[in-house]
């Protein structure tokens, strides 16, 4: 073993093929482009940010790759709709799982109602009092939530009597009646203009879930029968779409039952291999970035890293091509500077 003072077995960096790094230099940058990219010669966090944009753009550049876009948090009351627009609108989503709640506030907005800031000194007892649903620093109007229930039962209304509903079918309903009738932007518009199905796993814990049901008894007490939902038919219809395709892309915002049951869909075409005799393809995501604050020592889903992923079958390894990134960041921070980012890459 040589002698550590011996400078003469000392590395340069160079030798090993490790990339240096360089200062950021703000007044060489031009664009948010050019900002990312430099961070990513950084370290810590804006190193991470960088890489996720690297990533990204390989996924969005790769014409064979099926990429999911799953979102929890409250992404939409936060006012990042549009961003998710964006990229549904340049064509890098094929589908989107999300929950409940953030389509919900999505639907809000998108049906030209507001929310506001909340002010500090309004004690949530007065908020209550008032209708003010308080989400962190934001408010959702009572009032808003009454309008997503009447407007539900609008979308609805037509539904013959033993159709069976999944989250899908509500959304792509709603999604209609909102291009139908409103103007602007909005996720489950651009959902629908660009044919991305719309998945909310956990359906019953939102808001829209407990209109659903509300309407349901409604259905009953004027004698008409209730409307069935089946959540396996959306775990089926997107197990489905993801078959078709041999390369797979996830971007995650936060984590949560979106991002499982979105990375699930391997194991359980494998397991349906072999459990029940069928031919089935394996599919694992070959790209994958993921924006949350979770570190993984909490010990939850959203702090499970993608090596972790891998031991589950769920994504390619590192060591056979694929391509990782996890920024540890509030999205509403990272999310718009990593697109914006990928945005003039691929467009100018």
């Amino acid at each position: 073993m040589s002698d550590r003072r011996d400078q003469d077995h000392y590395g340069t960096g160079h030798d090993d093929g490790l990339e240096p790094l360089t200062p950021l230099d703000l007044a060489r940058l031009d664009s948010v482009d050019d900002l990312v990219r430099a961070m990513g010669n950084t370290a810590f966090g804006g190193r991470r940010l960088g890489e996720a944009a690297d990533v990204l753009e390989t996924m969005v550049r790769d014409s064979d790759c099926f990429r999911v876009v799953t979102v929890s948090g409250a992404m939409t009351i936060a006012k990042q709709g549009l961003v998710l627009c964006e990229m549904i609108e340049r064509g890098w989503v094929q589908a989107i799982v999300a929950t409940g709640a953030l389509m919900t506030h999505g639907f809000v907005e998108g049906a030209g109602m507001l929310h506001f800031k909340h002010r500090p000194a309004m004690r949530d007892e007065e908020l209550f009092q008032k209708g003010y649903n308080r989400v962190y620093d934001t408010i959702e109007l009572e009032k808003n939530l009454d309008e997503t229930e009447r407007i539900l039962r609008e979308a609805l209304a037509d539904i013959p009597d033993g159709e069976i509903l999944c989250s899908r079918v509500v959304l792509e309903r709603m999604g209609r009646h909102l291009t139908q009738h409103t103007d602007g932007r909005a996720v489950l518009k651009s959902a629908i203009a660009h044919d991305v199905p719309v998945y909310v796993p956990a359906f019953t814990d939102s808001e829209l879930g407990l209109d659903l049901s509300i309407y349901n008894h409604a259905r009953i007490q004027s004698g008409r029968p209730r409307l069935h939902f089946d959540p396996f038919l959306d775990l089926d219809d997107f197990a489905d779409r993801i078959r078709e395709h041999s390369t797979l892309g996830i971007f995650t915002i936060g984590g949560g039952v979106p991002r499982n049951w979105a990375q699930q869909v391997a194991p359980y075409l494998e397991i349906a291999s072999a459990r029940l005799g069928e031919s089935e393809p394996v599919r694992r995501y070959k790209y994958a970035v993921r924006i949350c604050p979770e570190p993984e020592h909490w010990g939850g889903l959203s702090g499970c890293s993608y090596t972790e992923g891998v031991s589950w079958g769920k994504f390619v390894p590192e060591s056979e091509g694929g391509r990782f990134a996890e920024v540890f960041a509030d999205a509403t921070i990272a999310w718009p500077l990593i697109v914006r980012s990928v945005i003039e890459r691929t467009h100018g």
